[in-house]
């Protein structure tokens, strides 16, 4: 087993639809990490893609110069995928609830999971979804810096250091039949903590897991 079930459990177990009813238009990240994602989408992305971006809200951080066939959104707030520019369709659900997508097999392109990772209570069922709904060689990309709401992070995130999640989201895919070794970007500071507490070299940390499947 991938976590225990003490690694799955959250702070607070609340109904998530209830902790995201109100409508959040603010970034979670900072303008850095925003325009490093941007470019990795840039990177990776082919126009005409047919792409989901999962755990979504009102913006998606795609490359305004590149046109897709279409983006699909997911999350658990219509509010804020309502006012998503990016968005084709979109639709709610709670994935720690029910993580069988309402998509076709093999559909789609890629599959996008910015800053959100961290909330998947049952990440091996949502992985393999996935897999299921990507072509040959579509790709996944999931993004994370080091901000979360504490709360809703699952133990196994919240106990762990910035690289030993960076592994975890690794051994998601791995354990994932049909995903290609994955491979990983690592951007942080290298200034001392001390120096950084002082802005110096400040700036969120970025981390991207990107798997193709197979």
């Amino acid at each position: 087993m991938l976590l225990s079930p003490d690694q799955r459990t959250k702070l607070d177990e609340s109904d998530d639809a209830r902790f995201y009813d109100q409508p959040r238009f603010v970034t979670h990240v900072d303008d850095g990490f925003i325009a490093r994602l941007r470019e990795l989408y840039r990177q990776q992305l082919r126009p005409g893609s047919r792409i989901l971006d999962l755990m979504s809200s009102w913006v998606s951080h795609l490359p305004e110069e590149i046109s897709f066939a279409t983006v699909i959104g997911h999350g658990l707030n219509g509010e804020e995928l309502a006012r998503n520019p990016r968005l084709d369709r979109w639709f709610v659900q709670n994935l720690n609830q029910d993580p069988q997508l309402p998509l076709e097999d093999a559909s789609l392109d890629a599959v996008l999971c910015c800053v959100s990772v961290q909330y998947l209570q049952r990440p091996e069922a949502v992985f393999a979804e996935i897999r299921r709904i990507l072509v040959p060689g579509g790709q996944l990309i999931v993004s994370f810096s080091n901000r979360m709401f504490y709360s809703k992070a699952i133990a196994a995130w919240r106990d762990a250091d910035e690289r030993t999640r960076l592994g975890l989201v690794c051994d998601y895919v791995c354990r994932t039949p049909g995903f290609a070794a994955p491979r990983t970007i690592v951007e942080v500071s290298d200034l001392p903590p001390v120096l950084q507490m002082f802005g110096f070299g400040a700036g969120d940390p970025f981390y991207a897991v990107i798997a193709e499947a197979i």
